[in-house]
């Protein structure tokens, strides 16, 4: 098994460094998909993974030519730090509140999978759609709370929310937003990992599987940063289509799996 949480978290992270989307958005729904380990144990683990791919790839890139916007990106980002413990507390509502994971599992499905279509759709409309260019800290502020909620009860870090947020309210390019998704979700998921740990919600897990999905996040992290060097806007852009695609076949594909394990 720890092959295989190797190799997804690799893949994942790689393709998430590239696209801006942390590699928690394709972790958790594949993990869930394969059902090897509990759902929050794989919401816990996939948010470290992302935690520390996301480190790596901002230290990676930190020399290339595409710049963090810090006078935008930072405000998002401590709003998502905010927003990460509320999300956090909400998953932690919900686990207690119905006693079953697989409604746990049932409902992050079906939530993620109607964020991604909203983002599919969007993106491919953007060219035709009227962008912004916030600059207003406070608002930053409250855009970036909405988002880290939203991520940490997900258990995904960002994914392609953050990167449709950051095309339509800031007005970024692909790239751009690729590169400041990542430094949102560095702040949202050190915060929320921080209050699990504070607050004894951690679940169980094995040392072995979080050392390995952690490596293989650093390691596609750093595969992700030099494809990133290779592929130029248009085809990224691709990519990005390609990915939220994928995401939204996993999750109705987990979605029809945990409704049949609710009845």
């Amino acid at each position: 098994m720890t092959l295989v949480l190797f190799v997804i978290c690799v893949a994942a992270s790689t393709a998430g460094a590239l696209a801006g989307f942390g590699g928690g958005v394709i972790i958790k729904p594949v993990l869930d998909a394969f059902g090897i380990l509990s759902v929050s144990t794989v919401s816990f683990l996939s948010g470290c993974t992302v935690l520390g791919m996301s480190l790596v790839s901002l230290v990676k890139c930190r020399k290339d030519s595409v710049k963090l916007e810090f006078g935008t990106s930072t405000p998002l980002a401590m709003g998502a730090a905010a927003g990460g413990l509320a999300g956090k507390e909400f998953f932690e509502w919900v686990k207690h509140r119905y006693g079953d994971e697989n409604v746990l599992g049932m409902v992050q499905a079906l939530l993620l999978l109607i964020t991604t279509i909203l983002v599919f759709l969007y993106i491919w409309k953007k060219e035709q759609l009227p962008s912004m260019k916030i600059k207003n800290p406070a608002l930053c502020l409250a855009i970036g709370l909405l988002l880290g909620g939203i991520s940490s009860f997900l258990g995904i870090g960002g994914g392609p929310l953050n990167v449709a947020v950051l095309f339509f309210f800031f007005s970024m390019d692909v790239k751009a937003a690729a590169r400041n998704s990542i430094y949102v979700i560095l702040f949202s998921q050190a915060f929320s990992l921080t209050s699990a740990v504070i607050n004894h919600t951690v679940p169980d897990f094995q040392t072995e599987h979080l050392v390995v999905m952690v490596s293989g996040g650093a390691f596609g992290a750093v595969l992700g940063a030099e494809l990133s060097e290779k592929t130029d806007a248009k085809g990224l852009e691709k990519f990005l289509y390609g990915l939220v695609l994928l995401v939204i076949g996993i999750n109705l594909y987990n979605l029809a799996v945990f409704a049949g394990m609710c009845r």
